[in-house]
């Protein structure tokens, strides 16, 4: 049986949640691979409403979830969405939740860096949600990290806090930010050892076994393509790979875990924070898609930038991405308009390219260059057949097949996880 991988084709926030609830009842485990606990994914399931963040999304469907390698982990926030999940009536245990022996912890100086480091950017800011992802990842790749498997080996915690502190506390001084103690960081990892420790497994282990079984495996992604720390608006992105061939890396499986990559897209297009966004809209008609699109972060709260579709971004993610088919998301945001733009290409300096440039400032200076496709006025909301499209929306959505080189394999006309539309299987590819 195939596995499947779900990642962003976008700037992230296109829906993924749902998309993988819905897989997640398909599968036998569901893996989260990069990313942090930035990244939150709402799943709407009946009257239910799930917010998760670290946790993969299979816990829902009581699925065996585990958070790889890849994943920096919050050890505090992971309890407490624990926690909240638990008071919405559903249980997370060790034998239901697995986590990397060797994912790396982020600790309060990681946030601390963070926040203080914004700050002092003033107007060059990146964004950041300020929860220390972005030094964590640092650490890992400096190989001064405190994973996972450290808090069973206090004399290992205690040579490494040195070597950590000795970076960060300088860091923060130099920013005028207060320092941290080995004391008092010895003591939060001291009481939070034993309320993790339970989960730490090796995965790679499991997931193995799992592939040689014939399990199906649904590989969970955060954030999105145009994030990635290679091929994104950079230095306007995550601290991570978001791209699918991170999937076996990010997990301890091989190049061939990722199996059918689904990309996941909004039928418009939306970022959050700062960073170049060629179609962003400031006029009545972005405003009126946030409003529909209840366009707000999962986890930030922060109100989210929109946009038309840029199928230059799209197409750029597909290649990179390994994308092999999209789910469109939020196409009944779009119902009601007289017309629709779509972006098809790019002027850069009196040029018209049709890619995305890599350097900084001319990423800020490309302009986009549209298609105006005729709107539609009946409602797709809750449409669960292609059938009961309106035509134009149909024309819509064969058109950014055309220009993005993917087939819509899917096609999300509500929050509700059933209201999904299904024109391939990519558990049966």
């Amino acid at each position: 049986m195939s596995n499947v991988t779900v990642i962003g084709a976008q700037w992230g926030d296109e829906g993924k949640g749902k998309i993988v609830d819905w897989l997640a009842s398909r599968a036998d485990i569901v893996v989260r691979f990069q990313g942090g606990h930035n990244a939150g994914h709402t799943l709407v399931v009946g009257n239910q409403v799930y917010k998760l963040s670290l946790l993969p999304s299979g816990v829902v469907n009581g699925k065996l979830g585990v958070i790889g390698n890849g994943v920096v982990v919050d050890p505090q926030a992971l309890l407490a969405e624990i926690g909240r999940i638990q008071e919405q009536g559903l249980k997370v245990t060790p034998d239901t939740l697995k986590i990397a022996e060797n994912a790396p912890l982020i600790l309060p100086v990681h946030g601390a860096l963070d926040r203080a480091r914004e700050a002092a950017r003033g107007d060059r800011k990146i964004g950041t949600t300020g929860r220390g992802i972005g030094p964590a990842y640092e650490d890992k790749v400096a190989r001064r990290a405190i994973r996972l498997c450290d808090l069973a080996e206090p004399e290992t915690l205690d040579w490494k806090l040195d070597e950590l502190l000795l970076h960060h506390n300088t860091l923060l001084a130099g920013l005028g930010a207060p320092v941290f103690t080995k004391e008092e960081l010895l003591a939060f990892l001291t009481d939070i050892a034993p309320k993790v420790l339970p989960y730490m497994a090796p995965t790679w282990d499991i997931l193995d076994d799992a592939r040689r079984g014939g399990r199906r495996i649904l590989f969970e992604g955060a954030q999105a393509v145009m994030l990635d720390v290679d091929h994104g608006t950079y230095p306007f992105v995550t601290s991570s790979n978001t791209v699918a061939a991170n999937a076996g890396t990010g997990s301890g499986m091989g190049p061939t875990a990722a199996g059918f990559v689904l990309g996941i897209a909004k039928a418009y297009c939306t970022r959050v924070g700062e960073g170049p966004f060629p179609t962003e809209l400031h006029d009545e008609t972005g405003r009126r898609l946030g409003e529909r699109g209840h366009e707000f972060g999962t986890n930030t709260g922060r109100p989210r930038r929109c946009g038309w579709f840029d199928s230059v971004l799209v197409r750029h993610a597909v290649r990179v991405g390994g994308i092999n088919g999209l789910a469109l998301t939020k196409l009944d945001v779009l119902d009601g308009l007289d017309e629709i733009r779509v972006c098809v290409g790019y002027e850069l300096d009196g040029q018209k390219i049709d890619r995305f440039p890599s350097a900084p400032a001319a990423q800020q200076r490309v302009r986009p260059v549209y298609e105006t496709l005729e709107g539609w006025k009946e409602t797709t909301h809750g449409a669960r057949r292609w059938a009961d499209l309106p035509a134009q929306a149909i024309k819509y959505v064969r058109r950014i097949e055309e220009l993005v080189g993917a087939p819509v394999t899917l096609l999300s006309t509500s929050p509700d996880r059933d209201d999904t539309i299904l024109m391939r299987d990519p558990f049966e590819d």
